[in-house]
């Protein structure tokens, strides 16, 4: 079977070419997909409707993106400047992972090229985030696929504040983030489960620690998992302040999705963050989520 993913090429925007977002890693990732024969073909996702987007964000905070009338401060906040290709890129990315969970449910495995923009909260978005593409889709699942018990397990090194905060009166998704305590956001929010590591952890310990919260998890019997794979965690990112290497990333996603493609539950992955000083590295590891999911089916 052939792991459905999810790419548009209007995944990559204008943007800044000074800025420290690796805006070029989704074209990139897509290409070293289809040469390395990790997909044969993508399916396209259309822009997010803004329906299911009022699912998860203000109206008000929707349109001042969708009109790009959102004031210069929030812009900064966000990181990206609010213009024509990041707008649609920002409907078009969450609109992939909207389609990627679809296909999880069909296929058991799916990922996104892109998403997992965590930051982003109900009315704002932040670092480098626009909108929360996992928590909007969470909710559509929820609401119009019925789906009851929902897991969004983030592995990115920072804490996904944005879904933490959507979901903090939600009791049937779950939020848990394993994460680098002093990276940003320098205020954490409280999600159902939040693991906080140390700087400079390494592979053995850091993979000890997520198997038995992986243990732990299990005994809530969930019915979909939203897979949030930050390779920032690797010890040349830029922005992160964790030691992992390429083995280890390859062996916590191999970890994660074994722990519950065995269960059946399915599974909806999608980036994370990642800002290797090696952009060829770079898109190597993020292919890693690809490659791990593509073996299982």
């Amino acid at each position: 079977m052939e792991l459905p993913v999810v790419n548009h090429p209007e995944y990559v925007a204008k943007i800044n070419d000074s800025s420290v977002f690796p805006i070029k890693k989704f074209s990139a990732l897509a290409e070293y997909l289809l040469k390395n024969n990790i997909v044969k073909k993508f399916y396209k996702p259309k822009e997010c409707s803004l329906e299911t987007l009022g699912m998860s964000h203000s109206l008000e905070y929707i349109n001042n993106i969708k009109n790009k009338t959102l004031d210069r401060k929030a812009q900064v906040r966000i990181g990206f400047p609010i213009n024509d290709s990041v707008v649609k890129r920002s409907f078009l990315a969450t609109g992939g992972t909207v389609l990627a969970s679809k296909l999880a449910l069909d296929f058991k495995l799916s990922c996104n090229t892109a998403g997992g923009s965590h930051h982003a909260g109900y009315d704002y978005g932040s670092g480098y985030c626009v909108f929360n593409d996992v928590a909007v889709a969470a909710n559509y699942i929820k609401f119009k696929k019925k789906i009851k018990k929902i897991l969004i397990l983030d592995l990115d090194v920072h804490q996904g504040n944005g879904n933490s905060e959507i979901f903090k009166n939600d009791k049937d998704i779950f939020t848990f983030s394993m994460h680098c305590k002093s990276n940003f956001p320098a205020k954490k929010s409280v999600s159902d489960l939040d693991v906080e590591l140390e700087d400079n952890l390494e592979d053995k310990t850091y993979n000890k620690i997520l198997k038995e919260n992986l243990i732990s998890l299990n005994k809530y019997s969930f019915d979909f998992v939203f897979y949030i794979a930050g390779v920032d965690v690797h010890y040349q990112d830029k922005l992160g302040k964790l030691k992992l290497t390429e083995e280890g990333i390859y062996k916590r996603d191999q970890m994660v999705i074994e722990n519950f493609f065995s269960r059946k539950i399915p599974l909806c992955g999608v980036l994370g963050g990642g800002y290797n000083k090696d952009f060829n590295k770079l898109v190597e590891l993020h292919a890693m989520l690809h490659r791990n999911c593509k073996n299982f089916l």
